[in-house]
C-alpha cells in the first residue's frame, strides 16, 4: 500500500512539561518512549521534545515516504552538539549541493567491485582472531569484536595497521560513544554550542585523540613512496576529483575518513555482538549456521565469491540488526512544502522514525521478540513490507557503507563460527542508547570448539 493510502491523522501523544516538552521522559529510556507512542497513541503521533514539535511516524509507509523525501522537502537533522564534533560535516550531515558533491566522491570507494577487493582482508584479520582464540577462553565479545572491526577497517580504510594504538582509538570511541547518549538524553542537547559541560569536555579530550590518531595515518599514506600504488579507502579519498575537478580540502577528507572509520568499524562490531548473543540463546539457529558453513565451506577460509551462497549466515545477521539495529533513530525536519500521506506538515516539525519500534511490530514480524532468521529466507510464506527493516535508513541518503557492513559480518561470522560457538553467559542483556545500541553490560562468553578446524590461510 502506498504511502498516499495510509491516511495520517496524528494524534497528540503525552503530555509534556512547558519549555521541556517530553524531554525527561524520553531521555529516560527513548526506546520504551516510541513503543509506548506506537502502541498506546498510533501510528502518526504528536509530541514535544524541549520547544520543538515533533512527529513519530512507525508505518513503513510512512518511513519510506520521510527518508525518500530527504534532500527535496525534509531535511537532515544535526542531533545536537556531540554528533558533529566527531563527524564534522561529512556525508553524514551534509546538506543540499554540498551533500550532492561528497556523496559522488566518497560513493565509488564503497561500491559492490571495491568491497569485493576487501573482503580478503576481512577475512584475514578474522583468521588472526581465531588462531589466538582457545578452547574454554573467556572472553568479552564486544571488545572481541571492536578489536576486529577496526583492525579490518584500518586496513582497509588506511591500507595501515595502527602498531599497537588500537587501544588509544578504541578507548576514544568508546567516550564518544557514551557521551552522545548522554547529549541525547538531557538538556544538554539544547545548550548553546559554547556551553562546556564536563561530558562535553570529555567528548572533545576524546575527538582530540581521534584526530590525532586519524591524522597520523593520513600523514602516512601523503608523506609516503609517491609510486607506491594503493587500493584503500583513503587513497581513493585523495584522488577523487568532483565534475569541475576539484578535491576534498583537508578537513573534508579527516570528516570522511572518520565517518567511514566509525562506521565501518562501530557498526559492524555492535551488529556482529549482538548476533553471538542472540545465537548463544538459540541452538537451532546455531546448529543451522554450521551445516551451512559445512556444506558450502568445507572447512576453509570463505571468500568473496561465498557470500551470496551464505543465505542462512546473511538471514542471522539480517535478523540480529532487526532485533537490536545499531543505529536505533533516524530524524528529519520537515522543510518548506513538506507533506506526509498528503497532509502538509508545519515547517520545522522533527520527524521521528525508530528501527527499534518499526523493527519490533507484530503486524510487519510475527513473534516480533523471537529470533527466528527464517523469516528473512526467499520463501518465507510473510515477505517482510519494504521499510519494515532500515537499519541503514533508507532513500537517497541510505548509509554508503551497507553493503560493505553486511559482507563484513557475514564474512567474519562464517570464518569464526566454523571454528568456535561463542556460550554468552546466561541472562537477559539489556540494551543502551548511545550513538549505536550497545549491550548496557559487557557480555562474557566462553569459546567452545565446534568440532570442525578451518583450512588455515596460506
Amino acid at each position: 500500500m502506498a504511502a498516499s493510502e495510509v491516511a495520517v491523522q496524528p494524534v497528540a501523544g503525552p503530555r509534556g512539561l512547558p519549555l521541556l516538552g517530553n524531554l525527561l521522559t524520553f531521555g529516560k529510556d527513548p526506546l520504551a518512549f516510541f513503543v509506548r507512542l506506537r502502541d498506546d497513541f498510533g501510528d502518526v503521533v504528536s509530541w514535544q521534545l524541549g520547544p520543538r514539535p515533533s512527529l513519530f511516524v512507525s508505518r513503513p509507509e510512512h518511513i519510506a515516504e520521510v527518508l525518500g523525501a530527504v534532500e527535496q522537502t525534509y531535511d537532515t537533522l544535526e542531533i545536537g552538539w556531540a554528533l558533529k564534533q566527531v563527524v564534522g560535516n561529512s556525508v553524514l550531515l551534509a546538506r543540499g549541493a554540498d551533500w550532492r558533491r561528497k556523496r559522488a566522491l566518497v560513493q565509488p570507494t564503497v561500491r559492490p567491485r571495491q568491497v569485493r577487493s576487501y573482503a580478503a582482508t576481512m577475512v584475514d584479520c578474522a583468521e588472526v582472531l581465531a588462531g589466538r582464540w582457545r578452547p574454554g577462553q573467556r572472553i568479552d565479545v564486544r571488545r572481541e569484536m571492536a578489536r576486529l572491526t577496526q583492525r579490518i577497517v584500518v586496513r582497509t580504510l588506511f591500507g595501515n595497521d595502527l602498531q599497537g594504538r588500537g587501544s588509544l582509538l578504541a578507548n576514544a570511541m568508546a567516550v564518544v560513544q557514551r557521551e552522545t547518549g548522554t547529549e541525547l538524553r538531557g538538556i544538554n542537547l539544547f545548550l548553546p554550542s559554547w556551553v562546556r559541560t564536563p561530558s562535553r569536555r570529555r567528548l572533545l579530550a576524546a575527538v582530540g585523540v581521534i584526530d590525532a590518531e586519524v591524522g597520523r595515518l593520513i600523514r602516512a599514506r601523503q608523506t609516503g613512496p609517491a609510486d607506491e600504488e594503493r587500493d584503500d579507502l583513503l587513497s581513493r579519498l585523495l584522488a577523487a576529483r568532483d565534475d569541475q575537478g576539484r578535491s576534498l580540502s583537508a578537513r573534508e577528507v579527516r570528516d570522511e575518513a572518520v565517518t567511514l572509520w566509525a562506521a565501518g568499524h562501530e557498526t559492524t562490531s555492535t551488529a556482529l555482538t549482538w548476533t553471538w548473543y542472540l545465537l548463544s540463546a538459540s541452538p537451532s539457529a546455531r546448529a543451522a549456521l554450521t551445516e551451512e558453513l559445512d556444506r558450502v565451506l568445507g572447512g576453509r577460509p570463505p571468500v568473496y565469491e561465498d557470500y551470496e551462497r551464505l543465505t542462512w549466515t546473511q538471514q542471522v545477521i539480517k535478523e540480529a540488526m532487526r532485533l537490536y539495529p545499531p543505529a536505533w533513530l533516524i530524524p528529519a525536519v520537515a522543510g518548506e512544502g513538506a507533506t506526509l500521506a498528503g497532509r502538509p506538515l508545519e515547517q520545522g516539525t522533527i520527524v521521528w522514525c525508530s528501527q527499534w519500534s518499526t523493527h519490533r511490530d507484530a503486524r510487519w514480524f510475527r513473534d516480533p521478540a523471537a529470533f527466528r532468521p527464517e523469516r528473512w529466507a526467499a520463501d518465507a510464506p510473510e515477505p517482510v513490507p519494504d521499510h519494515a527493516w532500515f537499519p541503514f535508513g533508507g532513500g537517497q541518503r541510505t548509509c554508503l557503507g551497507a553493503r560493505f557492513a553486511l559482507v563484513e559480518a557475514a564474512l567474519v561470522l562464517a570464518t569464526l563460527a566454523q571454528r568456535f560457538h561463542v556460550d554468552v553467559d546466561g541472562g537477559e542483556v539489556k540494551p543502551e542508547v548511545g550513538l549505536l545500541l550497545q549491550p548496557a553490560v559487557p557480555l562474557r562468553a566462553t569459546l567452545r570448539p565446534v568440532g570442525r578446524t578451518a583450512t588455515p590461510v596460506t
